[in-house]
């Protein structure tokens, strides 16, 4: 598995979008400008996600883009699965996206590798966008004291 520069951004978007949950809609420009990711790419990858059901829109004044549920409930390994597909280093030991190979069942590089696709499944699975807020403010909190002491 490979985080791409899409994923990567798909990840802190949906980051600044769980920080803002149930205050207001927010503005592609507003992420784009705070997190340094093109405008553009931005409106490519929120309208993925939007059409995986993880965002809504609206457009006007006042508009932008929402998480449709709560940060608690979304995982980031939904987001990597929709804008980067499977978590599993090889084919063969994905659940999402799995290929046969005719040596499976005596494949010992198929036995390490769904070692490590099970480990990363239990983290990104078990990680929410409402964890990772606790951490990104938790991280803010430890700058500022290093800040003010010196």
């Amino acid at each position: 598995m490979r985080i791409s520069k899409k994923g990567e951004y798909a990840l802190r978007a949906m980051i600044a979008l769980s920080l803002n949950y149930k205050k207001d809609f927010v503005q592609i420009q507003k992420i784009s400008e705070k997190e340094g990711i093109p405008e553009k790419f931005l409106e490519q990858i929120l309208l993925e996600l939007k059409k995986s059901g993880l965002l809504q829109s609206r457009r006007g004044i006042g508009g932008g883009y929402s998480l449709i549920k709560p940060p608690h409930e979304i995982t980031l390994a939904q987001v990597i699965r929709i804008i980067d597909g499977p978590l599993a280093p090889l084919s063969c030991v994905s659940k999402w996206a799995h290929i046969s190979c005719p040596e499976e069942k005596n494949c010992g590089l198929r036995s390490v590798m769904l070692d490590v696709r099970n480990a990363i499944a239990k983290i990104l699975e078990g990680l929410t966008f409402a964890d990772v807020c606790k951490r990104t403010k938790g991280v803010f909190k430890k700058r500022a004291k290093i800040i003010r002491r010196k």
